[in-house]
C-alpha cells in the first residue's frame, strides 16, 4: 500500500482561473494500492480541485497542449511525464502558455 503523498501544486499563466483564482494548493493525496504518478494526479485534480472548463486543462489523460508542467523546477519531459512517481513534498507547477489575443 502506497502512503499518502503531500504536494504543493501551483497554477499560473492564467491556469489558476480554472481553480477559483487560487495559485497555490497544498494537498495530501490519500493512500492507494499503487504509488501516485502524474497520470493519477491529473485525475485527482480534475475530480477534486478543478472548478470549471476542464477541457482547458486536461485533454485525454494528460494536460492540454500549451500547459507547461514542472516537477521540482524541472521540465516534466525530463522526469518521465505521466509516469513520474510522485514523492512526498514534490512541487508540481502548471503554467498555461495559451493566451488570447
Amino acid at each position: 500500500m502506497a502512503a499518502p503523498v503531500s504536494l504543493l501544486l501551483e497554477f499560473g499563466g492564467g491556469a489558476e482561473l480554472l481553480f477559483d483564482g487560487i495559485k497555490k494548493h497544498h494537498v495530501t493525496l490519500p493512500s492507494q494500492s499503487k504509488p501516485w504518478d502524474v497520470r493519477h494526479l491529473l485525475t485527482w485534480i480534475r475530480e477534486n480541485l478543478l472548478k470549471e472548463r476542464p477541457e482547458l486543462f486536461i485533454q485525454g489523460e494528460s494536460v492540454r497542449p500549451g500547459i507547461l508542467v514542472l516537477i521540482n523546477d524541472a521540465d516534466w519531459e525530463l522526469m518521465g511525464e505521466l509516469d513520474y512517481t510522485l514523492q512526498n513534498q514534490d512541487n508540481v507547477v502548471f503554467i498555461s502558455t495559451l493566451h488570447g489575443g
